[in-house]
């Protein structure tokens, strides 16, 4: 296995589907996201959300977190939608993480970011996003239709995360920090294609400041980084261990904290220690997955949950540690003709 010394990093425009937006206005119900879209947000009423998930049914629950439950619902004109529903706190606290995550959100535009379609201030506070019939990756991960995820949907939606997280930490105007990443936050498209989810608890980091200290403990138990776990520290590089969790989970099978409350980094630790990829694969894959792919998955699963940050890889050297440097070659050439032919072109 490589070190993370010799993982150069790359310019965005080695990640073909990532671009970053020139500019932002932000007008009522309306969120431009560049300067070739606009996206308008729905004020939906307390009446609108009800009759789209059966009156808030718990059967309708798809996910929970420290503020929120989340809904599966279907509106009137058939679209599927996940409601957050904030139910934690003061009506001021309420109040304040819906606008602290509507913030977070009309500064991200991204194919690997969930898209908001609205909001609800009657009744409560709530966020609608798009849903897809297959819901979130850790319903279907762990779920009866396991089968579905073979290794190729597995490795698409591993590249579909780390674009959306390389995103949010290098790309996006402002430097985003997750800090609930898991598979439950990770929809899924009819195509399966992941779109990162539940901002609740994302932080923006200013370019001056290194990390955050967050003196509350929030978050999903079994992600959490051993910094953050100590001392508070927040910032790409808590981040990037919780990715790593996740890759071990998919490449895996197994949940983050077992029914036991057994972590899988402890189970999972030894055989990556011996590079024994056989017996990390899930069960349910067998023999049948790219071995060249699963080397690159479980060595970025290996340098993400490494003890101390600063040997964790960075989101575009994970991108380079992913795809393979062939794949890096490519596109910096074709970056480089694509300068050149602009430049030339504005002689």
């Amino acid at each position: 296995m490589r070190s993370i010394e010799h993982l150069p990093s790359f310019p965005p425009s080695c990640l073909s589907k990532i671009t970053k937006p020139k500019s932002k206005s932000i007008g009522k119900n309306t969120i431009r996201c560049n300067p070739h879209s606009s996206r308008t947000l729905v004020n939906f009423s307390l009446s609108d959300l009800r009759n789209a998930t059966n009156n808030f049914s718990k059967e309708n629950i798809i996910g929970r977190g420290g503020y929120a439950y989340v809904y599966k619902g279907r509106l009137q004109n058939g679209q599927l939608i996940a409601v957050k529903q904030l139910s934690r706190g003061t009506t001021e606290d309420r109040i304040s993480v819906l606008l602290s995550e509507l913030g977070i959100l009309s500064h991200v535009d991204h194919p690997n970011t969930a898209m908001l379609i609205g909001f609800g201030v009657e009744g409560g506070m709530y966020l609608v996003f798009q849903l897809s019939p297959l819901g979130n990756l850790g319903s279907l991960l762990h779920g009866p239709n396991k089968n579905t995820l073979d290794w190729s949907k597995r490795y698409k939606i591993i590249l579909g995360i780390a674009d959306g997280l390389f995103y949010l930490h290098e790309i996006c105007q402002r430097r985003i920090i997750h800090r609930d990443l898991k598979s439950d936050n990770i929809l899924l498209t009819e195509n399966f294609e992941p779109q990162i989810c539940d901002f609740g608890l994302s932080k923006w980091l200013p370019e001056s400041c290194t990390h955050h200290i967050v003196p509350k403990f929030e978050g999903t138990v079994g992600y959490f980084a051993p910094e953050y776990v100590m001392h508070g520290i927040v910032n790409e590089k808590t981040d990037i261990y919780s990715f790593g969790v996740l890759l071990l989970e998919i490449i895996t099978g197994r949940r983050a904290l077992d029914h036991l409350k057994e972590s899988i980094m402890l189970w999972a630790k030894p055989l990556l220690e011996a590079n024994n990829i056989k017996d990390l694969v899930d069960p349910s894959l067998g023999d049948d997955y790219d071995w060249e792919q699963m080397e690159r998955v479980v060595l970025t699963a290996s340098l993400c949950v490494e003890q101390f940050p600063i040997l964790r890889p960075s989101m575009s050297q994970i991108a380079i540690l992913l795809r393979g440097d062939d794949y890096v070659m490519e596109h910096t050439e074709r970056s480089n003709k694509m300068h050149k032919n602009t430049t030339q072109g504005a002689i």
